[in-house]
């Protein structure tokens, strides 16, 4: 009896858990699979089941839908190298033991806890072609090298430039990937370090035959979550340029919001966003696959 009892209290302690899980994450999520075949315009509560044809129309017909997953794509692949060369590079020098370290940290990784509306809003002033900081910055070059101002970047107001604006502004978001190659860096035993000092190995060669490997669990993480997170990117989009110029920043997830509460095609917009999860599931899937041999686990 007493072994139920605690079957049974352990269960109604997760009750509450299980059942905020079931109604308000795993039951919106096969909705939605429903909700992908058929025809909704979030605001009537009949839908009409249409089977395939969201999918057909999105693979066929739909060309912003191939120009959203491009721009994607291209953000996913330009901004996850970037972001683990620059957060693994920034956490080699934070883990110096040099006085007021601990604030140098904090700095990084502060903008990692700002409000991302905030630091949008806040990098919208900064792309201003006409008095942002990043122009004003360039006017002496281009006065000294007798380029006209005209030529200045427009940054986020450029169609050319838009997208390379967004990755620039991503790598000010490196903190938590700083800190978890941080965490790895303090994870390496000195021994390793001292055994390579006695073989008169170079910083280099410590850096490429220790550290590196060492740290392959932690680049594979950060590189999972990068691609998850980088194809899921919404609020520099729709904050920033809105999806513009001429689509230029026009990423999958704000394409799936305009479908959704824009146009009013909720049934459209799931299939768009089951399309975006097996994308997701491929490129993760497939980064474990070539990875498989280069990341070292430290009991094998």
């Amino acid at each position: 009896m007493g072994k139920w009892m605690k079957r049974f209290g352990g269960l109604t302690f997760i009750s509450p858990w299980v059942i905020g899980f079931l109604v308000f994450t795993a039951f919106p999520i096969f909705y939605s699979l429903y909700l992908s075949s058929c025809h909704w315009n979030l605001i009537s509560t009949e839908s009409t089941f249409i089977g395939l044809h969201n999918y057909r129309e999105i693979f066929s017909e739909d060309q912003r839908f191939w120009n959203a997953l491009a721009v994607t794509t291209i953000f996913t692949f330009v901004t996850v190298p970037l972001g683990i060369i620059g957060s693994l590079g920034v956490a080699l020098l934070l883990n110096q033991n040099v006085p007021g370290m601990r604030v140098f940290r904090t700095i990084f990784f502060l903008p990692a806890v700002l409000s991302g509306v905030a630091y949008c809003y806040l990098w919208v002033n900064v792309f201003n072609p006409d008095f942002g900081i990043l122009n004003v910055l360039l006017r002496p070059l281009y006065r000294y090298l007798g380029v006209s101002y005209d030529y200045l970047p427009r940054w986020i107001y450029g169609a050319k430039t838009a997208l390379l604006s967004v990755v620039l502004m991503g790598l000010w978001g490196i903190g938590p990937g700083m800190i978890t190659y941080l965490a790895g860096l303090k994870g390496i035993s000195p021994s390793l370090y001292e055994v390579a000092d006695i073989d008169g190995a170079g910083p280099l060669a410590k850096f490429r035959s220790i550290t590196l490997p060492m740290l392959s669990p932690v680049t594979l993480f950060n590189m999972i979550m990068g691609i998850i997170g980088s194809f899921q990117v919404f609020t520099q989009g729709y904050v920033m340029t809105g999806g513009g110029p001429k689509d230029a920043t026009l990423f999958y997830v704000l394409y799936v919001w305009q479908k959704a509460f824009q146009e009013l095609q909720g049934g459209y917009a799931s299939a768009l966003a089951w399309i975006l999860f097996l994308v997701i599931l491929a490129f993760a899937l497939l980064t474990l696959r070539l990875t498989r041999g280069f990341i070292y686990y430290g009991g094998e």
